[in-house]
């Protein structure tokens, strides 16, 4: 940083004569330093604030501090590993890796299906609003911190489908009732259909299909159990554009193909006003 005008660059991060980096008192600029750890894809916001407390976080080679940020070329290192930080989230990459999951019911993303991703040193995998353990379905992953934390916002606009097993049938009314989004604790979720699966009913199970906008795992089965309904499985078929086909069995995952990386990128953001659906 030889010759550069630091007056010029707006908040630095300066070293104090004990050797530690403090953050600026004037201009607030930059990012604080437990963000671009969690961008990354090395951890947590709080995972990185232990990291930072026990001194492993340096800056220009100086010890960060809670509240500490970065800007521009600041070199950032844990341990002393360069971190290599995100510059754009708001495009996958072509070093941006995302898969698409076929998660087993029952099944555990740590333990389970983290555990046969191909993994990159030093990297952690960030499950977009992944499904409770006790269902299964769809599950969208990546290691770029940047872009799940922009894709966790992002889904609360994004129409998403289930498929729910329910032990007996569901009368007109009581659909009706279901399709009115009503949950526990006062919020209502929009929900665009619902109805009958063309899945063959086992046993005394029916499966019905249900599309919501923003929903997760948790919100459905509330709803169904609202109804009176017995959820004994519930299965996330699509995420926004992306859809579970039936070519990836269970247990399984792919890399998103070039069509679905573009559609992912275009699907609406979290303040974007969604067309309104056909009845």
């Amino acid at each position: 940083m030889k010759g550069r005008d630091r007056s010029k660059t707006g908040a630095r991060i300066r070293s104090s004569s004990r050797g530690r980096v403090s953050e600026s008192e004037s201009v607030q600029e930059g990012e604080r330093i437990q963000k671009v750890l969690a961008q990354a894809g090395l951890a947590s916001r709080r995972e990185a604030e232990d990291w930072i407390r026990a001194g492993r976080v340096t800056v220009n080679g100086a010890v960060a501090e809670l509240g500490s940020r970065v800007i521009g070329r600041d070199e950032l290192r844990v341990d002393g590993r360069v971190v290599r930080r995100s510059r754009d989230a708001s495009r996958l990459s072509k070093e941006t890796t995302v898969f698409l999951c076929h998660r087993s019911t029952g099944e555990s993303l740590t333990e389970g299906l983290f555990s046969r991703l191909p993994r990159r040193a030093g990297r952690r995998f960030l499950a977009i609003s992944p499904m409770p353990r006790v269902d299964g379905g769809l599950e969208l992953v990546t290691t770029d911190g940047a872009l799940a934390e922009r894709l966790q916002r992002r889904v609360r606009r994004w129409p998403t489908e289930f498929l729910v097993r329910v032990r007996g049938e569901l009368n007109a009314a009581r659909l009706d009732s279901l399709a009115r989004g009503e949950l526990d604790d006062g919020r209502t979720i929009e929900v665009s259909s619902v109805e009958g699966s063309e899945a063959e009913p086992e046993g005394l199970n029916r499966w019905y299909q249900i599309i919501a906008i923003g929903a997760s795992g948790k919100d459905i089965r509330q709803l169904f159990e609202r109804q009176g309904a017995l959820v004994s499985r519930i299965q996330r078929t699509a995420l926004g554009p992306l859809m579970l086909t039936r070519d990836l069995a269970r247990g399984h995952f792919r890399t998103l193909t070039a069509e679905e990386a573009k559609a992912l990128e275009a699907a609406p953001d979290a303040t974007t006003e969604l067309p309104e659906l056909d009845p």
